[in-house]
Formats: structure tokens, sequence, C-alpha cells
């Protein structure tokens, strides 16, 4: 049996949050589920639409969120590789 030490169980939990996320968004995406889900909020103020805070837009979903998690999880991946022998 092996012994995972600190730095490599803080990488396989990095790697299942951004997992976490990436799945959020592809449900946002599909249904509009976790529309306001905090990892979507806005660095500064919320966009408000008839007096509600308007969800993200699907296409800043698709075209910027997704492709950073995706990026931040590749190299998760592989510095986990890295770490085993």
């Amino acid at each position: 049996m092996t012994q995972t030490g600190p730095t490599k169980q803080k990488i396989l939990a990095r790697i299942a949050d951004l997992e976490s996320q990436i799945r959020r968004a592809h449900e946002y995406l599909q249904t509009g589920a976790h529309a306001h889900w905090h990892g979507f909020r806005p660095l500064f103020n919320d966009k408000i639409q008839n007096g509600r805070v308007a969800p993200p837009h699907k296409d800043w979903v698709r075209s910027v969120f997704l492709p950073r998690r995706e990026r931040l999880l590749r190299k998760a991946e592989k510095l986990l590789d890295r770490l085993e022998p």
C-alpha cells in the first residue's frame, strides 16, 4: 500500500474540484441548472435584468469558463503524473 503525501492529496482535491466545476458548467449549458452557482459569479458587479440578477451568458461559459477550467485540469493531471514514480 502506498502512502500519499500532502502535496499529492492537495493535487487530487484540486482535480476533483475542477472536474466538479466542469460538470456544473456542462449541466448549465444543457439544462440551465446551476445558473446562480457562486463559481459563475462576476468579479465586480452582477448584471441586473428586470430587477433580478441575470445568469451568466452561455457563450461566456462555453468560450471562457470551460476552456480555462479544462486547461487547469490538464496542468494538474500533468503535475500528478510527474509526482507519481
